[in-house]
């Protein structure tokens, strides 16, 4: 068992997710409500960038309902950014090819 190469890959895979999760972060997903009337945007950070509200379901007045609607857009753009995230991460495989004596990978 050759621990130096065992740590240099532990690296490079460490390194590999660090690329990972600054390529994800940089990218976005949009998520909607109501046929529209609420958008969001989040990164792959799991951040909310912009919300976009259609005048007109806040000319209605209904407040509860403007609620719900961003939070089921808010809720699904979340899910659309750590799905984006488990994909990007997916490229790595099972741990990153990763040689670890024992397991099957000697």
């Amino acid at each position: 068992m050759d621990l130096a190469a065992l740590m240099q890959q532990a690296q490079a895979l460490q390194a590999k997710m660090q690329e990972m999760q600054e390529a994800a972060a940089a990218k976005t997903v949009e998520a909607q409500s109501g046929g529209g009337m609420v958008r969001v945007v989040v990164d792959g950070t799991m951040r909310v960038r912009k919300i976009e509200i259609d005048h007109a379901i806040v000319a209605a007045g209904d407040k509860s309902m403007l609620e719900d609607l961003i939070q089921v857009a808010v809720n699904d753009g979340i899910a659309r950014a750590q799905q984006l995230l488990a994909e990007e991460m997916g490229k790595l495989g099972p741990l990153g090819n990763l040689k670890i004596p024992g397991f099957g990978a000697e």
